[in-house]
């Protein structure tokens, strides 16, 4: 049987890293890496493994590489700490890694052919993500399912920015990718407050990280982005199928889409009222 390592960042997680912990224990090897916290998070880690350390933050992409790099074994489960794994995933990679041959049932990447009868050698997984929002499951907007790379062989795969961004970081697989069924359970947002609170801050990096590219952000961007968004996620996605919460998630992902162009807006008019 193969073994498994996961690796999770944290970062003041106390209210959600037992949680997290507790679905993953089952783990041949848990690596946690912080970025010095400063409540509970260290101590309760240290109730499920020995293997926690500390790393000053540069960002998302180099901790979870860091992260790797104390793996012990090959294969990795990358979560987060607001992540849970379903029973249902955590049995299903539990007779994944009896076998280096994956069921024929699981489906490869689109465009490529389905497993056949002897199954299929893969050196990763997408898994699908279900995100709780407020107080339900988010089933439509484009949130579900939203499969994510995080099973992997670490010789075949490594953390990259997702088109050059620090805060959207993926898996980029060297080599077969195919699919599992059970779910990531991701408890993203408690509250409208705290969501909120990230748009700030990510619209802010990724604003600033545009800028520095040089990409611009007239008018048009500002008006139709966002109004785009809106209809994309509520109505081509069915947003509209999750009730008000659907509704609000829609508002407020235009909302993070017209504050991220109004910032790089912000940028280039005070750059240009520099004095020369």
């Amino acid at each position: 049987m193969e073994k498994l390592s996961v690796t999770i960042i944290t970062f003041n997680e106390e209210n959600n890293i037992r949680d997290c912990l507790e679905s993953v224990k089952w783990a041949d090897e848990i690596i946690v890496v912080d970025s010095f916290s400063n409540d509970r998070t260290l101590e309760i880690s240290k109730e499920y493994t020995d293997k926690v350390f500390q790393n000053k933050w540069q960002g998302f992409v180099e901790q979870k590489n860091f992260a790797l790099t104390k793996a012990s074994h090959n294969w990795i489960l990358s979560i987060d700490a607001d992540e849970r794994i379903s029973d249902d995933l955590g049995e299903e990679i539990k007779k994944l890694l009896t076998t280096p041959l994956s069921p024929p049932s699981l489906r490869l990447r689109s465009g490529q052919a389905q497993g056949g009868d002897k199954g299929e050698v893969f050196d990763g997984y997408y898994i699908p993500r279900k995100t709780f929002y407020v107080k339900k499951w988010i089933l439509n907007c484009g949130w579900y399912p939203d499969y994510k790379i995080r099973l992997f062989k670490k010789d075949k795969g490594r953390w990259e920015g997702t088109e050059g961004t620090a805060i959207h970081e993926s898996v980029k697989i060297n080599g077969r990718i195919g699919y599992l069924k059970g779910d990531i359970l991701h408890y993203s947002f408690m509250s409208i407050s705290s969501h909120l609170k990230t748009i700030n801050s990510f619209t802010s990096i990724s604003a600033m990280e545009n800028f520095k590219k040089g990409k611009k952000a007239g008018i048009l961007s500002i008006l139709f982005r966002p109004l785009f968004n809106f209809f994309k996620m509520y109505i081509l996605k069915r947003g509209f199928l999750d009730g008000l919460l659907g509704f609000i998630v829609s508002v407020l992902s235009s909302y993070h889409v017209f504050i991220k162009y109004t910032k790089m807006w912000e940028m280039e008019r005070q750059k240009s009222d520099k004095p020369k």
